[in-house]
């Protein structure tokens, strides 16, 4: 892949640290540099939320990467009860219970403004990063958190999306990561026994990923 301005973006990792450790490797192993996106859903459900919110914020540590970080649906669930916004008990049945596990008990302030600055999609020349999907009946620039953290996909369904790729995660299933079309799905179940995955973009080439990388417990396959 050497020569090449590389995007791998990352689906959902629920706290999945040594999966995503182990991707990252990988990742670093493919490219001299380049960029990764995490396209959210960090926290909830696995063993160490708090190890991958950490992990994340620390950023890379070579200097030739780039790392960006989308919101995902359980970020703004935990926000949103931490913040009496929703109702506590909802984001504990949904993985909550883990991620205070994995805290202690207690969330620092500084994970918590962390997460509520993070975007929810990135829109470039190519491609569409988000971490549920977009409605394309409706215009982009109008579509809110409740269709680019919430919406599911028909997992054999593609739009036109204006022209550009989307790249996504939010609904998991064995079978991703899985392109159809104009739309590509990241999320492989890694915190209900799948996979961890991203998939690998040349910046400089406009559709779909040249590449998938995929991880589990028991190493990068």
């Amino acid at each position: 892949m050497n020569g090449r301005r590389l995007t791998f973006a990352v689906g959902d990792i629920h706290g999945c640290l040594g999966q995503l450790e182990t991707l990252l490797t990988g990742i670093e192993a493919a490219a001299p540099g380049g960029r990764v996106i995490f396209l959210g859903d960090l926290v909830d459900r696995g063993p160490d939320s708090r190890g991958v919110v950490e992990r994340i914020m620390a950023g890379p540590q070579n200097p030739a990467w780039q790392w960006l970080t989308l919101k995902g649906n359980h970020e703004e669930m935990l926000l949103s009860a931490r913040k009496g916004v929703a109702e506590m008990a909802t984001w504990l049945l949904n993985g909550g219970e883990e991620t205070l596990a994995s805290y202690g008990g207690a969330i620092p302030l500084s994970h918590l403004v962390w997460m509520t600055e993070l975007p929810s999609i990135i829109i470039e020349r190519h491609r569409i990063f988000v971490h549920a999907c977009v409605d394309e009946n409706i215009p982009l620039e109008e579509q809110g958190d409740d269709i680019l953290l919430w919406m599911r996909m028909d997992p054999n369904y593609s739009g036109s999306y204006w022209g550009k790729h989307v790249c996504h995660g939010h609904t998991p299933s064995r079978s991703n990561p899985r392109t159809v079309g104009n739309r590509t799905n990241v999320d492989s179940g890694a915190v209900f026994g799948g996979v961890l995955s991203c998939a690998v973009f040349d910046d400089d080439r406009p559709g779909g990923p040249i590449d998938f990388l995929v991880t589990d417990d028991h190493g990068l396959r």
